[in-house]
């Protein structure tokens, strides 16, 4: 190879945005020509780095975009300690044939059981198979859909929310709504109905929803639309942060001892 050729090839590189390539190139074939690869193999090489640079690049931007405020992996879930909990029902989910359909997944149970994480699990698994997720707390949500009532722009937040192919709303439950933020949700809930998946978590049973929207005809309305595609994991186990102060004080203990 020439050094024309050579620069033309790197400059090529360069202007076609193929980082990768350009930067293993001249280490990739010296390797070959000292293994004997064919022309195929080195470009087919070449070309499966970049593409798998690409998706890690997409996935981390998507990651990102998501706003997930921790990082919680499904491989990390103790389903040993909430035996309550259906691990095929989980890796059910994990094939993500709910987000296909257009399907919505609730947790239920009370604080500290896994349901925040198992949450955000399905979400970056969501975000890894190259699809868009969003999370937000309930009550920030709420409180952003007000201000855009407010302010004649709720059409926008819900059109900019229905970007997202995934929505999960965390922590249903743990504050009541006001009359316009009940409103708010059910326009929003009734905006992705059937053309997109929520994933929701919350403390209350559905028999309680109406006293969170302190309005039973609404959560009746809501409920009636999140659940018609649902699953819904109850979690009836012990709270994890109770499980960590239990080793905490046994520990305390054997050094007391």
């Amino acid at each position: 190879m020439n050094n024309f050729t050579y620069e033309r090839l790197h400059n090529n590189l360069q202007y076609l945005k193929l980082n990768s390539i350009k930067e293993l190139l001249d280490n990739y074939l010296e390797i070959a020509a000292r293994d004997n690869k064919t022309t195929m193999e080195v470009l087919d090489y070449l070309f499966e780095q970049e593409k798998k640079h690409r998706e890690a690049v997409a996935i981390e931007r998507r990651m990102k975009s998501a706003v997930f405020p921790v990082k919680k992996t499904l491989e990390e879930f103790d389903f040993e300690f909430q035996k309550s909990i259906d691990k095929k029902a989980i890796e059910d989910l994990a094939t993500l044939r709910f987000v296909h359909n257009s399907e919505n997944v609730v947790f239920l149970g009370p604080p500290g059981v896994g349901k925040s994480h198992l949450a955000i699990a399905l979400g970056i698994e969501v975000a890894k198979a190259g699809i868009s997720v969003y999370f937000t707390n309930t009550g920030n949500l709420i409180e952003k859909l007000k201000i855009a009532n407010r302010e004649g722009m709720l059409e926008k937040k819900l059109r900019d929310l229905m970007k997202y192919k995934v929505l999960i709303i965390d922590e249903i439950g743990y504050l009541p709504f006001d009359e316009e933020g009940a409103h708010c949700l059910f326009q929003l809930i009734s905006r992705r109905y059937e053309k997109s998946s929520t994933i929701l978590t919350s403390n209350k049973s559905y028999g309680e929803w109406g006293e969170i929207f302190k309005d039973h005809v609404i959560a009746a309305a809501v409920l009636d639309r999140i659940l018609h595609h649902s699953t819904t994991i109850n979690i009836k186990g012990e709270s994890y942060r109770l499980k960590e102060r239990k080793k905490q004080g046994i520990k305390t203990g054997n050094i007391c001892q």
